[in-house]
């Protein structure tokens, strides 16, 4: 027969949004659980170093996770990683997730946390070289690379506008897009054309990374003429589009058409007591800060939530 354990609130995802929610309530003497299919830490974990978060010079995304995840667990957190979900339940007052080595969880409050990934290209040397040269964000990474020669892969408004951001560092910067046109807005495509750093390659693709402990060249293939070239380069940036990790949330709350999750200013969804928050949201920006922010707000949403039905939760410490 399954057991139970119930919580207070149960956060599935444990990147850096579902750990700050998990950081404000169990500090609160909420008793919290985080469930996270993978390793702790989520896309921060990929990041070589983070160099933009407030009151923190350096240190990179597997460092500041594990830093997160100590505050968690001191302050009561459970945390269970590498799991995963075979079932959950979020439309009655109690929250139910059955894992599938038959753990059965509940909750009066859930934070939807499980993030996202970038899209990626899927070809030869993607993989080993990621986080070596192989970049999905040009906020996080773009210093790295200056005086530096990069491609850019894609042709909508993310790429182009990230690769005009990218001149700010790197040297020259190729946009490599498999059409002979843009799926931008026209300034962002007048903007790219007009810059001196920026040249292109279109109706291209790459087709295979290569390199050492960093990547050195990619093999890029004009689509209309068949014929392949061996381009020299010090990184890639690959803005090909955004997947949610919100697959095993559909027809269980409200969504968008992008499968991102639609919440209001404070991160509630359409379902009482279910908040969610970080890269699995709607929204324009992601980063670590925001995600942060996010996980925030739904922890004090969630609090406030769960104090019309309890009165033990500590909510002063909240807001500390």
């Amino acid at each position: 027969m399954e057991t139970n354990t119930h919580y207070d609130a149960i956060i599935i995802g444990g990147g850096p949004a579902g750990l700050t929610a998990g950081i404000y309530l169990s500090r609160a003497r909420v008793k919290t659980l985080i469930l996270n299919e993978g390793t702790i830490g989520g896309q921060m974990v990929l990041t070589h170093e983070i160099a933009n978060y407030p009151g923190v010079e350096s240190i990179s995304g597997y460092q500041l996770s594990n830093v997160m995840k100590k505050q968690a667990k001191t302050f009561g957190c459970d945390i269970k990683s590498n799991i995963t979900i075979q079932s959950m339940d979020l439309g009655n007052d109690i929250k139910t997730v059955v894992l599938e080595d038959g753990q059965q969880f509940s909750a009066n409050a859930v934070i939807l946390s499980p993030g996202g990934r970038s899209r990626t290209l899927g070809i030869k040397g993607e993989a080993a070289f990621k986080g070596k040269g192989i970049s999905y964000c040009a906020t996080c990474d773009g210093d790295f690379f200056t005086d530096k020669e990069i491609v850019v892969v894609g042709g909508g408004n993310s790429a182009l506008e990230e690769a005009v951001s990218l001149t700010k560092y790197a040297s020259k910067v190729t946009i490599v897009h498999q059409f002979d046109h843009f799926q931008a807005f026209e300034h962002a495509i007048d903007e790219a054309k007009n810059h001196p750093k920026i040249n292109f390659k279109m109706e291209s693709t790459l087709t295979a990374f290569y390199g050492n402990d960093k990547i050195e060249s990619v093999d890029i293939k004009n689509i209309r003429t068949g014929q392949s070239e061996n381009f020299k380069t010090d990184g890639v940036f690959i803005f090909i589009g955004y997947i949610p990790n919100t697959e095993f949330l559909k027809d269980k709350l409200e969504l968008n058409t992008y499968g991102e999750i639609v919440v209001k200013p404070d991160m509630s969804t359409n379902i009482t007591g279910v908040y969610a928050a970080g890269d699995s949201i709607a929204k324009r920006y992601r980063q670590v800060t925001t995600a942060v922010g996010e996980g925030t707000i739904a922890a004090l949403a969630a609090s406030e939530f769960l104090n019309k039905n309890k009165n033990n939760i500590n909510h002063e410490l909240l807001f500390q």
